[in-house]
């Protein structure tokens, strides 16, 4: 109905479980630099769904948005089409119209089934592997990679940055089974080049900006190849709620226990001051065990609690999450449950050095817009 749109620009697709959002960055920092236009759409937001979309580093205006949903609606609800394939409808109209050179895409969930999956894109990439999702994506990590390796296209690039050697394999051969040409296997263990920064903090984001630069020299003339160093335009990537230091304030998106591991190690190299508590509110159907028990040698008191933008049917029970505590490494006298979000934003201010703000996407989003000048979209 719209007229292929998603035709009409040149993209780089990328997928994975954690290091989407990074790994886009850095390749729209890049493709930027080189004075192309660039589109961005990636996902979930924090405070406005206009973070989704992004052209040149300006979001999409309320009265386009507003326009383009006006001008679908009936279409959306003819089809029933979910949030989410709505989002990515008006996304390739507006990118399309608004005539990007080339459009970064982040899978929204999964990748053969995801909706951004209608694109041929310039190359394909896969970040890495972990558990999330199974009762979309399956149960194991075989299961899981074979999902995500869905974005692979005949006679495309694929590149990842999968670690472990048995999910690699699985990555690569069903890539290869798809028709992917060349299958790229990124060195993440790789040290960071000397003298070069990057934006975002972490071990992670070196590993990040490796399969970034992968992605770039797998993209054709004019876009790519752009050499083997990492480019000054790394130093200057960032991505709201990763890792991102305010002050004293620390906002994390780690909703997964793998998130969390690294925003622990993370903690662990940088060191903020002590003490430090950790505002966590995570949704009811995430591995919430495993995340809490990452992060407790590195929080001196953790505050549990729900934000206000959780959707009702997967909040998680913090009377439940009560009981189970102590099994985490979280002693009784170092976690407070306070279920009223703005109640708890206050209390983990409270005689902290440091505040460290994660869980989910609602929780770090609900406390952006509550903090002044916090929120990513005026």
């Amino acid at each position: 109905m719209l007229g292929h749109p998603e035709r009409h620009f040149p993209a780089v697709h990328v997928a994975g479980t954690n290091g989407k959002g990074s790994t886009c960055a850095f390749t729209a920092a890049e493709l930027a630099a080189r004075g192309f236009r660039v589109g961005v759409y990636t996902s979930p937001h924090l405070v406005s769904v206009r973070e989704r979309l992004v052209v040149d580093g300006v979001p999409i205006g309320e009265e386009a948005f507003a326009e383009w949903t006006t001008f679908l609606r009936p279409h959306i609800e003819r089809l029933d089409a979910s949030f989410f394939e709505a989002t990515t409808a008006i996304a390739f109209a507006d990118l399309a119209a608004r005539g990007v050179d080339i459009a970064v895409i982040e899978v929204g969930l999964g990748g053969r089934l995801d909706a951004t999956n209608v694109i041929t894109p310039l190359v394909s990439v896969v970040t890495k592997i972990a558990r999330e999702h199974t009762d979309y994506l399956g149960t194991d990590l075989a299961a899981i990679a074979r999902e995500k390796a869905g974005v692979a296209k005949p006679d495309v690039p694929f590149v990842t940055g999968e670690r472990d050697a048995a999910v690699r394999q699985v990555l690569v051969a069903e890539a290869e089974r798809r028709g992917a040409n060349p299958v790229i296997v990124v060195d993440t263990e790789q040290p960071a080049p000397p003298g070069r920064s990057l934006g975002m903090k972490g071990r992670h984001q070196v590993a990040n900006a490796w399969v970034a630069l992968a992605a770039l020299n797998a993209l054709p003339p004019p876009f790519g190849p752009v050499g083997d160093e990492w480019p000054a335009s790394f130093a200057h990537a960032y991505v709201a709620g990763r890792f991102d230091v305010r002050g004293h304030w620390i906002f994390d998106v780690a909703h997964n226990p793998d998130g969390a591991q690294v925003l622990a190690d993370t903690l662990r190299a940088c060191d903020p001051p002590r003490p430090r508590r950790a505002l966590v509110g995570v949704l009811g159907d995430k591995d919430y065990r495993g995340m809490i028990a990452a992060l407790a040698r590195e929080i001196d008191e953790f505050v549990f609690t729900m934000p206000d933008s959780a959707p009702e049917r997967r909040r998680w029970d913090l009377h439940r999450l009560e009981g189970e505590i102590a099994q985490l490494g979280v002693a009784l006298g170092s976690a407070v449950f306070e279920p009223d979000f703005e109640r708890a934003l206050e209390r983990a201010q409270q005689h902290a050095a440091t505040v460290i703000v994660t869980g989910s996407f609602h929780t770090v989003g609900d406390a952006l817009a509550r903090l002044p000048g916090f929120a990513p979209v005026g």
